[in-house]
């Protein structure tokens, strides 16, 4: 049997694991939604965290596809067939959790649960497809939960609500023509920024005497209906009607519901095993069009439509991700973790999100019962995969590059302090 000191010791490794083990996950996963910290056995607790991770996606064989100087921005051929596509990336997290009359509990906090930046550069044979791009959001919650006793254990609701905001850039080139005529580098840019609400709801059943626990969390989508940005083409004044002028422009998406199921529980003194799975609604983000602001109410901003001057073309599947391990508690001041998780890709033959494969290590420091100190490092494989041509709702996407990528690894680090009064 495992005592109410076991749980404390160890079930917050799960936490810790956690942050590292999908460190590169799929769509524009990041941090993801993380309410662990309202399980905090402490009347208060402050945490405050970051996880840094490494990937190393490398694509190869790269073949410009369509080389009009007219639509595919100039043959491009010449130019290396390979680059380096990600960029390493930081994911911080802080949040304040708070119980009241011993049966309720709430936590606010801030996080960064989606975002994704891609940088291969402009001296590659895909720079007509891609430059950089680069999606931050930052995300402020607020989540409750009301637990009362039922059977041998203690019934959880939980519920809250999140303000979301996004900003992003993508830069790619437009076309060769200026360069070859000295009236610009042909490189257009494509900003945008909105914000919108989101809300959750759950379940959780707890038994601390075998530090168990099951919860189930659903958070929802949040609704982008004001994107609005610009689309920079100075640098590209052979374009018709827009070329070598700023265009404001507008837009809609959605970043993606998600439904986690998470489960852990003592298996022997001093030992927990834990794993969750999780589905996250990825398909919502298949291409999303942006279109000049004069047009708005005149036509409709959709994929492929008469009015559309660029979008953002993600053609994302639905993401799954399952997670395992065990928890051992050393003494009553460390303790460590080991974890794996797969990730299903979100890319469909379009993009270079294949399935990923991580190990997470983590350790907890207590020194006292008021500091808890933890550290995780994670490394995995991206695995192997290639894009190309793909159709959706009878648009044909990826006809302007192609490529294949082996299998890459991927790392993380991760470190957080907890202050519990």
């Amino acid at each position: 049997m495992a005592s109410r000191r076991f749980s404390k010791g160890v079930t917050s490794l799960v936490l810790l694991s956690s942050l590292a083990s999908p460190a590169f996950a799929g769509g524009l996963e990041r941090g993801g939604y993380n309410i662990d910290q309202l399980f905090d056995t402490s009347p208060f607790s402050f945490q405050s965290g970051v996880t840094y991770v490494t990937p190393q996606r490398k694509l190869k064989d790269v073949r410009d596809t369509n080389t009009s100087v007219l639509t595919g921005g100039g043959n491009l051929n010449t130019r290396p067939n390979s680059a380096d596509d990600t960029s390493n990336y930081t994911i911080p997290y802080i949040g304040f959790k708070a119980g009241f009359a011993d049966a309720v509990d709430c936590l606010v906090d801030y996080s960064e649960p989606f975002g994704g930046h891609t940088d291969p550069g402009s001296n590659w044979a895909g720079a007509n497809n891609n430059i950089e791009t680069e999606i931050k959001t930052r995300n402020y919650g607020g989540t409750c939960s009301y637990r009362f006793d039922m059977g041998p254990g203690q019934l959880r609701f939980i519920g809250g609500a999140f303000y979301q905001e996004v900003e992003g850039f993508k830069e790619r080139l437009v076309s060769t023509l200026p360069l070859l005529l000295g009236t610009g580098t042909g490189v257009g840019r494509l900003d945008l920024e909105d914000s919108g609400w989101g809300w959750r709801a759950g379940l959780a059943y707890e038994i601390p005497e075998y530090a168990m626990r099951a919860s189930l969390v659903y958070n929802s989508r949040v609704k982008y209906d004001n994107l609005t940005g610009t689309v920079d083409l100075r640098q590209v004044p052979v374009v018709p009607i827009y070329g070598g002028k700023i265009t404001n422009v507008f837009g809609s998406a959605e970043a993606p519901d998600s439904l986690e199921m998470k489960l852990q529980s003592g298996i022997a003194p001093d030992w927990l095993a834990f794993g969750s799975v999780k589905w996250t609604n990825w398909s919502v983000l298949q291409s999303v069009p942006f279109c000049p602001t004069s047009t708005k109410g005149v036509a409709a901003c959709t994929a492929g439509g008469a009015t559309e001057l660029t979008s953002l073309d993600l053609l994302y599947r639905d993401g799954w991700t399952i997670s395992g391990g065990v928890g051992h508690k050393f003494n009553d001041q460390w303790a460590g973790a080991v974890s794996v998780t797969w990730d299903r890709g979100t890319s469909q033959g379009y993009g270079a999100q294949t399935d990923s494969w991580t190990l997470g290590l983590g350790a907890a420091y207590t020194p006292t019962e008021h500091i808890e100190w933890r550290f995780a490092g994670a490394v995995g494989v991206l695995t192997s995969g290639s894009s190309g041509t793909f159709e959706y709702n009878g648009q044909t996407y990826g006809d302007d590059v192609s490529y294949s990528f082996g299998n890459d690894l991927v790392a993380a680090l991760s470190t957080s302090l907890k202050i519990k009064f």
